[in-house]
């Protein structure tokens, strides 16, 4: 995307392949894709450690769209263009925003 500044590439770990890797590092990206262990082969003390460190970033993404499928009608936009999915989706985002303010006035984490 052009304007995007970030090195890096945070995902779920059903993105992570040798191919993604490859293409990451062709573009000069960092991968921050979780890893995954497997069937009779879990996670070393490291794996697990690195998913950690992942976590704490990716928490903040994923609780937004957590909020906005539990919350907000899921996630099927039923629209006969894409003019109206862009201002409806825009409109989720709105609300969450707001609803997101008012907790956190509420906790002073944010001043009035």
């Amino acid at each position: 995307m052009k304007g995007n500044t970030g090195v890096g590439v945070c995902a779920d770990p059903a993105y992570r392949s040798m191919e993604i890797e490859v293409k990451l590092r062709a573009r000069g990206l960092k991968s921050r894709i979780h890893h995954k262990g497997k069937r009779g082969k879990p996670l070393t003390a490291q794996g697990q450690s690195s998913n950690r460190t992942k976590y704490a970033v990716r928490a903040w993404v994923e609780h937004v769209f957590g909020a906005q499928i539990s919350d907000m009608s899921g996630t099927l936009v039923p629209t006969s263009s894409l003019i109206r999915a862009k201002a409806k989706i825009g409109m989720k985002n709105l609300a969450y925003n707001m609803r997101r303010l008012a907790q956190l006035r509420r906790i002073n984490r944010c001043p009035a």
